[in-house]
């Protein structure tokens, strides 16, 4: 296992809070061959970076669906004849009731997987719907240094727990990146968490935990881990 660090270019910038997810897509798409698929899934599509990051990349499509639970981020998402959008939950039951085994050519999902309440559940509804799986994840290591100053417990899986549950539903290809994303305060720190989407557990912070946080944080930046998946499903899904 790999793993690569990325050290962020980009300038803190007040409308970039997800800059690191922008930066994730595209990764996340270079894994992808470039050509046609006749039908893609886009599961946690957000404002569409998967499908911008497509359209860079040449990578074609009859049909893309884009599911999210967010009524307002779908409203964001590019919208033309090729495009689907589902607004539906993907910890509810029966979510993906509407979609047939093997409907997609390709099923993709960039940074949305981590908040999944049961993700073995999840990933064992979602492997027959495709042949061909691609995923991104945040890792409870986002905001290491910051969840150890505060106290605080990470709300999204451990590298090894989503490796864990990887290996029950697929066989597969991961790389492990570290993105590191500078600040000019640890006060701006803290808004980009608020806004950003990648809160880890950070917004319930008390005001005694924020104050310690701005007088004792010792670092410039915060840190990111993300684990990359390409994966087929395996013939047997063990329990």
């Amino acid at each position: 296992m790999e793993i690569v660090k990325e050290f962020s270019r980009f300038a803190y910038e007040y409308n970039k809070y997800n800059v690191i997810q922008k930066e994730v897509a595209k990764r996340l798409t270079s894994y992808v061959p470039k050509g046609f698929y006749n039908k893609v899934l886009d599961l946690g599509s957000g404002d569409g970076a998967i499908y911008k990051e497509f359209n860079y990349n040449d990578i074609k499509f009859n049909e893309f669906v884009a599911f999210d639970f967010s009524k307002e981020m779908l409203k964001l998402h590019p919208k033309n004849k090729h495009i689907k959008k589902v607004c539906m939950d993907f910890n509810k039951p029966n979510s993906f009731s509407m979609f047939k085994r093997d409907e997609f050519d390709l099923l993709i999902s960039s940074s949305a997987l981590q908040w999944s309440n049961n993700l073995l559940s999840l990933l064992t509804t979602i492997a027959p719907l495709s042949k061909k799986h691609y995923f991104s994840f945040f890792t409870s290591n986002t905001f290491k240094t910051l969840h150890k100053i505060a106290n605080i417990t990470s709300p999204i899986y451990s590298r090894e727990d989503l490796i864990k549950t990887l290996d029950k539903v697929f066989h597969y290809e991961m790389e492990i990146v570290e993105y590191t994303l500078y600040f000019n305060s640890v006060h701006e720190m803290l808004k980009y968490i608020k806004r950003s989407g990648v809160s880890g557990g950070v917004g319930k912070l008390g005001y005694k935990q924020t104050k310690y946080l701005l007088e004792n944080y010792p670092l410039g930046y915060l840190e990111f881990e993300v684990l990359f998946v390409k994966a087929t499903l395996k013939k047997m899904i063990k329990d």
